[in-house]
């Protein structure tokens, strides 16, 4: 068995509405939303590698504020489980763009999205909105992966 892989993510609302981006590398689209983030680098803290990756994906800066969700996904049927920790972060520079392109090509766009709008999209993890809106700090035990 192979070991989970950790990724970090962020949680920035604006203007009451929450940044989600659309990870499909490639000419393929899919209709899953997640937080912007990705896979953590050794020798660097969570916050850091964050920063990174969330600039990668949407061209802004952020500060890096507390946990708010730790989620686990797996595939059932292979080898793949990745452990998520989410953190709130807040804008510190820069602007979305529809000129920004992800460096890694992995990021095809981005949005703001409501509350409302949030509950008619197909969007990983589950409590991603009570995490983003309500508080606290929330385990998301092992759930399969969507493709």
């Amino acid at each position: 068995m192979t070991r989970p892989r950790l990724a970090v993510r962020g949680l920035l609302l604006l203007d009451d509405r929450l940044l989600l981006v659309n990870a499909w590398p490639g000419s393929a689209k899919s209709d899953l939303w997640c937080a912007p983030g990705g896979g953590v680098e050794a020798g660097t803290s969570l916050p850091d590698n964050l920063v990174r990756e969330f600039h990668e994906e949407t061209g802004l800066t952020v500060a890096v504020g507390a946990p708010c969700l730790v989620n686990e996904f797996h595939d059932p049927g292979g080898t793949f489980h990745q452990v998520d920790v989410y953190f709130h972060v807040t804008h510190v520079a820069g602007r979305l763009s529809d000129d920004w392109r992800d460096p890694e090509g992995v990021v095809t766009e981005r949005r703001l999205v409501t509350r409302a709008e949030l509950a008619t999209l197909r969007v990983k993890p589950d409590t991603v909105a009570e995490a983003a809106w309500d508080g606290g700090l929330i385990y998301d035990p092992l759930e399969p992966i969507l493709r």
